[in-house]
């Protein structure tokens, strides 16, 4: 498999599975290796590109649709036809919501991982079979205090995606409460302000520290999947105002926080927990139950070794033949 997304890996990580991890000399998207911001431990392996074609594997784990190809250049195996496969799926589709059609649409022999139920109903895979993992978090502990009377807003690459992220909502945002803006690129923005500040590309476990400190956390996507930053400040204690497009709606209970389409909502709900820091702390334990009751490490661990455990292995050859 290789390293795609930092915070998924962490959680898959969990689990009993030695993973090769394949590394180049740049440390490119292709190559990446181990984490630097995160803690993996020692079943993460890196594999260097050269060295891949004489490793015996199990699974291949693809993430991106070039990869499907790379396994094949760099192994000499076809996924899903010399050794079981699996894709996983981790976001909304790009083009039109119902209609398009999934890159690993009617492969023999695959099979198709969404994280969440709605990416499953929206992505048309033709007749790949398909199958729902949720979304599991490495418990980081109760951290809350609130002490802070700002938003946490987490978004990787915030002018890139604008608009799809929520990036246009943060100047009115910051008009109601300050907000504070952690994740890769979020140097970028041009509001930072007294009332927007930007920390970026910090290690998880300071990110963790400084989120639990703001009153509450500000979802703004509107097109992504279910982000594991959201996931990960619930389990942290923050209350959370949310956009209700994809599956927030299904993460965060009315206990927990507010989930609304309308912006004006979900200003006066931000106005409402930045005077109250009572409600926020009563909001925030909310959040960690539902977090740990639906997006546990354990559940999420148990789900993908019954999926792993499970595939079908349709005469996998031990060994390459060629790396053509």
């Amino acid at each position: 498999m290789w390293h795609v997304h930092g915070s998924w890996t962490t959680s898959f990580l969990q689990g009993p599975h030695t993973c090769l991890l394949p590394v180049t000399a740049d440390r490119g998207p292709d190559g990446r290796g181990r984490a630097r911001t995160w803690d993996w431990p020692a079943t993460a392996v890196e594999i260097p590109f050269d060295a891949l074609i004489e490793q015996d594997f199990d699974v291949a784990l693809l993430q991106r649709p070039e990869e499907f190809d790379l396994v094949r250049a760099l192994t000499g195996r076809v996924p899903g036809v010399d050794v079981p496969a699996v894709y996983v799926e981790h976001n909304t589709p790009d083009g039109p919501a119902a209609t398009s059609r999934h890159p690993m649409a009617d492969r023999p022999g695959l099979r198709i991982v969404h994280v969440t139920p709605f990416n499953d109903l929206m992505w048309d895979c033709g007749s790949t079979p398909t199958t729902v993992v949720e979304h599991g978090i490495v418990d980081p502990g109760y951290r809350y205090t609130g002490s802070v009377p700002r938003c946490a807003v987490a978004v990787n690459d915030p002018v890139r995606r604008g608009r799809v992220t929520g990036t246009d909502l943060i100047p009115g945002f910051a008009g109601t409460a300050g907000l504070d803006v952690f994740g890769m690129r979020a140097s970028e923005l041009e509001t930072a302000t007294a009332d927007v500040r930007l920390f970026e590309d910090l290690p998880q476990h300071e990110l963790h520290q400084e989120m639990a400190e703001r009153r509450l956390y500000l979802h703004l996507s509107r097109w992504t999947s279910l982000g594991l930053s959201l996931l990960e400040a619930m389990h942290l204690g923050l209350p959370v105002v949310a956009v209700g497009t994809t599956e927030a709606y299904a993460a965060v209970p009315p206990s927990a926080g507010t989930v609304s389409t309308s912006v004006a909502d979900l200003r006066t709900a931000v106005r409402r927990l930045i005077a109250d820091p009572a409600l926020a702390r009563e909001q925030g334990a909310a959040a960690r139950q539902t977090a740990l009751e639906r997006y546990g490490i354990k559940r999420f661990v148990a789900d993908w070794n019954r999926l792993l455990e499970g595939l079908s292995r349709s005469e996998p050859s031990a060994k390459p033949m060629s790396a053509n």
